[in-house]
């Protein structure tokens, strides 16, 4: 195998490993997909300064999320089916983030269940994803078991309120395990690693919600099921509701307009994620990317705000931090690596991120993220020196 040295590298190799319908889930928006490439092509738009003779040793890239010590500020996002890409592979990815120093998010809707991930990762702490659905009953105990697995933050996803159309999912047919037409068996037999790992594990169902539902026991009941849980009536009561039954940090997602944030901040969460869901849900709404700068201005003083959706590179973290991020989330940049190679394609990915990360912010002049403010961004500068000449002709 050649040397990887790009997320596109790893996407590249997951797209030939996994499974059509699976790498389709994950590498796809809603519609016309316009808001999934935005999120990832906003981030080019913007130019960095280059700074020399700047003494670029003892580089840090250390931050805090919601008062967690994380080794960059990044965190991985929930992503529903990951035990699809990768045979067990919430459990991989978890232990991959482990070891690297910052936050796993479990979904909801994952395949290995919040029991499966904390055993596997010897009991450490990981955020958990709630979905907010009209089985309120089947939510406390989620919001339970999240306890009891040592969970140290609860986020929830506020943007799925209804399904966006995602036309290649209801082309391939998408279900969990996949059903056995002619044409998947045909597609699973040309990729073997993938295969042999799924019939290596017994993870192959929505391990969070088969057996804890009653009256969902097998794949034919939990399609009736979801299909009418998620809540189109989710208010911002219903957070309130479940912050009292939860009693610990809270962290918000799904949040792209200034109005919600405020609502956001005067929910009393710990924290909030710019995103549009990865382009999932509103096709033709703005990037995260371009999202953020308005939040952080309205509410970035009052609530931690935390950035999703495109994120490729580590400079895409850097651009996000100038803007005022202090915190961001990758999806498919582990889904990338975990369908590439399992936990050490997750582990590459992060290595790949950091690095970029690192170098980037010791080419734009500081050694310490925590000084990396707007200044490194050019579009900035140059609105700052035309402000400047713009104030000096006044005065003359």
């Amino acid at each position: 195998m050649s040397v990887i040295t790009t997320i596109e590298e790893l996407r590249v190799l997951a797209q030939k490993r996994v499974p059509r319908m699976f790498y389709d889930y994950a590498d796809s928006g809603s519609w016309t997909e316009s808001t999934y490439r935005a999120n990832e092509s906003d981030f080019q738009k913007i130019k960095l300064r280059q700074r020399v003779a700047v003494n670029m040793e003892n580089r840090s890239t250390t931050s805090t999320m919601i008062g967690q010590q994380v080794a960059m500020p990044v965190a991985i996002a929930p992503t529903g089916l990951t035990g699809m890409q990768h045979a067990d592979g919430e459990i991989l990815a978890a232990r991959a983030a482990k070891k690297f120093g910052i936050p796993f998010t479990l979904s909801t809707m994952s395949i290995c269940s919040i029991e499966d991930v904390s055993k596997g990762t010897d009991g450490h702490p990981f955020w958990f994803q709630l979905y907010v659905m009209r089985d309120r009953d089947f939510i406390e105990r989620l919001i339970e078991r999240a306890r009891a697995a040592n969970c140290s933050a609860l986020v929830i996803t506020l943007d799925l309120q209804i399904l966006g159309q995602r036309h290649k999912d209801l082309k391939n047919g998408l279900s969990a395990p996949p059903k056995l037409t002619i044409a998947n068996l045909i597609n699973i037999a040309s990729k073997p690693r993938w295969a042999l790992g799924m019939l290596g594990t017994s993870r192959r169902e929505f391990g969070n919600i088969v057996g804890h539902v009653k009256g969902v026991e097998n794949m034919g009941s939990l399609s009736a099921w979801t299909a009418q849980q998620f809540d189109p009536r989710l208010n911002w009561g219903d957070v309130e509701w479940i912050k009292k039954r939860w009693g610990g940090k809270i962290i918000l997602k799904g949040i792209q307009d200034v109005e919600d944030a405020r609502l956001a901040v005067e929910s009393g969460a710990d924290a909030m994620i710019v995103s549009n869901h990865g382009g999932r849900q509103l096709d033709g709404a703005q990037s995260s990317i371009e999202a953020l700068p308005a939040i952080v201005d309205a509410v970035g003083s009052k609530i931690e705000v935390h950035m999703d959706g495109g994120i490729r590179s580590g400079q895409d973290v850097l651009k996000a931090w100038a803007l005022g991020a202090r915190g961001t989330m990758i999806g498919r940049a582990m889904v990338y690596g975990l369908g590439a190679m399992g936990e050490a394609g997750v582990t590459k990915a992060l290595q790949i991120l950091h690095k970029e990360l690192d170098i980037t912010m010791a080419f734009c002049g500081h050694t310490d993220i925590q000084t990396v403010h707007k200044s490194i961004l050019l579009v900035f500068q140059l609105y700052f020196n035309y402000l400047i000449m713009g104030l000096n002709e006044m005065n003359l």
